[in-house]
C-alpha cells in the first residue's frame, strides 16, 4: 500500500545523504519533498502540516551525533513522528466488564464489515476467546446468509437472524443464546449506512444504546482514501467509535486513510485486513508500519507469520530429516504451502530489513509465484509413495504425473533433478556444525537470517523448483528463496578446512 510513499521518502533521504551536516536550508528542501509525498499519498492536509512542522522543529533542535549522517538523523526523526501519527503504539481491545463482551461493527455499505466480522472472530479465537457472530443487517438480502456461511467455514457459532426481525430483538435473543453457549464475545455485524442518512444513523444510535458495546469498530475501505476519514469522523460524532479496522491494506491504495484517521478522529487503527482469506487480518502496530514505510522492514511480523504457520517441534523434526537426507517431496510441498500462506514473495521481502527494494529489482514476482504453483501441481499429481521415494519415479510414472498436472515430462524431470541437487546440498551444509545458510533457525529468532524463520529454511532450494534461479542467495541470506550462492558454499568449505588445521596444531602442542 505504501510503496509510492516509501519510494518518494527514500529519494528525499538519498538527497540528504550527500550533505555534510544539517542546516535549516537543506531541512527545508527535504521537508518540501516530504510534504508533497504525503499529499500525493492522500494524507489530510492539516495532518501533513502538523507532521512537517513537528519534524522541522525536532530536526533543527537535535544535535547530529558522531558517526551518524544527516540523512540517518532525519530518518530517525521522521520515524518517530510517523509512529506518533499512526497512533503511537498497538491498541488492544477493551473488553472488560459485562460478559459476554460486545463489539459493534459499523461503516459504509461495501466497506467489508461482514468479512471483517468473520476475520475478527477467527483472530479472537486464536487469542483463546469464544466469539459469537450476530447478523444484524436486515436490509441487504444476502448479508445474513453471508455471515452464517463464513461462520460455518471457521466453525464459530452464529445467531440465526431473519430479515423480518428488528435489530434490537436480534441482539437481545443473541445475547441470551450466547450466554447458554458460554461465548465470551459477541460481534454485531450491522447494516452499512451513509453518514448522511439520518434514519439509519438513528437506528445505529438505538442499537448502541441497547447493546452498550465495549468496542465500536468503524470498518473503512483503505482504497477510499480521505473519504474514509471524513465518514469516520461523522460516525464518531454520532456514536463515538473506539477503533478502526482498515480493509484492503494489501491493495495499491496510497495509504492516506491509515496516516490520517487517528489524528482526525482520535480513534486508533486496531486491525487491518491484508487479503481475502479469513486468516488475513493483522493487529495494527504503528511502529512496524512506520518501519515498512521507511524501508526498515518488519521482522517481528514476519516471525509471527512464520510461527503461526509451523510449530517448534515440527521445525525440529524437519531439521532432523534434512540432516539425514530424508527430506522428501511431501515435506517440500508442506513447506511450500507454509511459505505461500505467509503472503506473496514481495510482501515477505519488504518485511526483511534492507530488502525492501529487492522485489522491484527482481521484476514480476507473480511469474515466480506462478512457477511455484506449477511445481506444487506436479507434486500433487504424484502418489504418496512417489513423494516419499522420488527415486521410484520411472518414465511411465513421469508421463502420468505430467498428464495429471497439465505439464510436460521435461518439467517433471527438471523438478526431480533439481530437488535431488537441493537435498544433497542440504545434507552437506547441515551435516557440519559450521554449516551456514541452510541451518534451521530457532522459533525465537531469525538465526542470523540463515533461512526463513520457523523452519522455513527448507525453502532455500527453490532456485529451479520455483523458477527463482536468478535470485542467488540475496546477499548471503542463505537462500531465500533461491539456492545458497556458490560464495556461501565456498566460505563454508574454507571454514571447515581452517577449523581442521587448527585442531591439528592443538594436538601437536
Amino acid at each position: 500500500m505504501f510503496e509510492s510513499l516509501s519510494d518518494r521518502l527514500s529519494g528525499v533521504f538519498r538527497t540528504l545523504s550527500g550533505r555534510a551536516q544539517l542546516s535549516e536550508d537543506n531541512i527545508q528542501d527535504a521537508l518540501r519533498e516530504v510534504r508533497l509525498a504525503l499529499l500525493e499519498a492522500d494524507v489530510n492536509f492539516k495532518v501533513v502540516k502538523e507532521f512537517t512542522d513537528a519534524v522541522r522543529e525536532k530536526a533543527l533542535g537535535t544535535e547530529v551525533m558522531k558517526g551518524v549522517s544527516p540523512a540517518q538523523q532525519v530518518i530517525k526523526v521522521v520515524n518517530e513522528e510517523l509512529v506518533r501519527l499512526l497512533g503511537g503504539e498497538k491498541t488492544e481491545l477493551q473488553l472488560q466488564g459485562k460478559q459476554p463482551a460486545i463489539i459493534l461493527m459499523a461503516g459504509l455499505q461495501g466497506s467489508g464489515k461482514t468479512t471483517s466480522s468473520g476475520k475478527l472472530a477467527l483472530l479472537l479465537r486464536k487469542q483463546k476467546m469464544k466469539p459469537y457472530l450476530v447478523p444484524v443487517d436486515i436490509y441487504r438480502p444476502a448479508a445474513i446468509e453471508q455471515l452464517q456461511t463464513l461462520a460455518k467455514q471457521i466453525e464459530i457459532p452464529c445467531f440465526n437472524s431473519t430479515p423480518d426481525m428488528k435489530p434490537v430483538d436480534i441482539i437481545r435473543l443473541a445475547i441470551e443464546d450466547a450466554k447458554e453457549k458460554q461465548c465470551t464475545v459477541l460481534i454485531l455485524d450491522t447494516a452499512g449506512r451513509l453518514h448522511v442518512d439520518d434514519t439509519l444513523m438513528d437506528e445505529l444510535v438505538a442499537i448502541k444504546d441497547f447493546a452498550k458495546p465495549q468496542e465500536i469498530l468503524f470498518v473503512a475501505d483503505a482504497m477510499t482514501g480521505q473519504d474514509a476519514v471524513t465518514v469516520a469522523e461523522a460516525f464518531n460524532q454520532r456514536i463515538g467509535i473506539t477503533g478502526v479496522i482498515l480493509t484492503k491494506m494489501d491493495g495499491d491504495a496510497r495509504g492516506g486513510a491509515a496516516l490520517s484517521i487517528k489524528s482526525v478522529t482520535g480513534a486508533p487503527v486496531k486491525f487491518v485486513g491484508m487479503g481475502e482469506k479469513l486468516s488475513e487480518m493483522e493487529v495494527f502496530h504503528p511502529d512496524r508500519v512506520a518501519g515498512r514505510i521507511l524501508g526498515m522492514g518488519d521482522v517481528l511480523t514476519l516471525l509471527e507469520k512464520a510461527q503461526s504457520g509451523i510449530e517448534a517441534d515440527e521445525a525440529e523434526a524437519l531439521a532432523k530429516k534434512m540432516q539425514k537426507a530424508k527430506f522428501d517431496l511431501e515435506d517440500f510441498r508442506t513447506q511450500m504451502k507454509r511459505m505461500r500462506s505467509m503472503g506473496s514473495f514481495s510482501s515477505i521481502l519488504k518485511m526483511i530489513p534492507g530488502l525492501g527494494n529487492v522485489a522491484s529489482q527482481l521484476g514480476d514476482m507473480k511469474g515466480h509465484e506462478k512457477e511455484l504453483g506449477k511445481t506444487e501441481s506436479i507434486i500433487n499429481s504424484m502418489t504418496m509413495k512417489e513423494r516419499r521415494n522420488p527415486e521410484i519415479i520411472n518414465p511411465s510414472r513421469k508421463v502420468r504425473i505430467a498428464n495429471g498436472s497439465g505439464t510436460k515430462v521435461q518439467d517433471v524431470n527438471q523438478l526431480l533433478r533439481q530437488f535431488e541437487q537441493m537435498r544433497k546440498m542440504m545434507q552437506g551444509m547441515m551435516g557440519s556444525k559450521g554449516g551456514a545458510g541452510m541451518k534451521m533457525p530457532s522459533m525465537n529468532g531469525l538465526g542470523g537470517m540463515g533461512g526463513l524463520p520457523g523452519g522455513l529454511g527448507g525453502m532455500g532450494g527453490m532456485a529451479g523448483l520455483g523458477g527463482m534461479g536468478g535470485m542467488g542467495g540475496l546477499g548471503g541470506m542463505g537462500g531465500f528463496p533461491g539456492m545458497p550462492s556458490r560464495s556461501t558454499t565456498s566460505a563454508t568449505k574454507k571454514k571447515r578446512v581452517k577449523d581442521r588445521d587448527k585442531k591439528k596444531k592443538n594436538k601437536k602442542r
